[in-house]
């Protein structure tokens, strides 16, 4: 099988930890590029820790799983960055460094990676801005700018190292209604544009109503998918 049909992210059986406690079991999950995938439920439900396991945050102990390539059952720690140089992550609360410019947050991501050129740099940052409308911002300081321009530089940010797939843990959870919208149809433009795969933990179900993708549903220590017309009484359930 070529490469580049495998999944980018497969769970097998997978025993899912918060801490060390187990909050999900028997997960399977198997996501490929160019997927838009929503993963929701209610608080405390496992979400955000499906998350923390993919980017290797959490140890994977029963089970299987394989990121970007990466096999987690065991995954050394000096292998951990170049695993997350494969992913792009978005937070709920943009982890912005705030009394560095835009365009210095950009670029302290691409030399924390090993990126050293700075003609090469200055023309990844401007793409990355271009792609979510914020080249007008690069001098700018976080502060200085709306939840949403934030938000919209935190994406940026993910988009750096050309990922596999991005992986936005409440990407909209800190927004309005009509800024969230605005988060949300950038990141199915780049779905659509670039094939990159979308891994979104959310509880807003008005999102994924509007913006269709596949839903795996987090409920009594399990994570399953459902299909497309089950997804108007999972609207109603979670």
């Amino acid at each position: 099988m070529e490469e580049n049909s495998l999944p980018i992210i497969s769970f097998k059986d997978a025993e899912i930890l918060n801490g060390e406690t187990p909050v999900l079991y028997g997960l399977n999950m198997e996501i490929n590029a160019g997927d838009f995938v929503y993963i929701v439920g209610k608080v405390g439900t496992g979400k955000t820790s499906i998350i923390r396991t993919m980017i290797a945050e959490n140890n994977l102990l029963k089970g299987s799983g394989n990121v970007c390539g990466f096999n987690l059952n065991g995954i050394k720690e000096k292998d951990i960055p170049f695993l997350r140089r494969k992913m792009g992550v978005v937070f709920q609360d943009f982890q912005l460094l705030m009394e560095k410019t835009v365009e210095e947050n950009l670029e302290f991501v691409l030399k924390a990676t090993g990126s050293k050129d700075k003609d090469e740099n200055a023309k990844k940052i401007m793409e990355v801005l271009n792609a979510v409308g914020m080249s007008t911002k690069a001098h700018k300081k976080p502060w200085q700018l709306s939840g949403g321009e934030q938000q919209r530089i935190a994406i940026a940010r993910a988009l750096l190292n050309n990922p596999m797939v991005i992986i936005a843990d409440e990407p909209t959870g800190n927004l309005d209604n009509e800024t969230a919208d605005g988060i949300l149809k950038l990141l199915t433009d780049i779905n659509k544009e670039k094939g990159t795969a979308i891994v979104m933990v959310t509880h807003n179900r008005n999102i994924f109503e509007k913006y269709p993708g596949r839903v795996f549903v987090c409920k009594d220590e399990k994570c399953t998918e459902r299909l497309n017309d089950e997804i108007i009484d999972l609207a109603i359930t979670i």
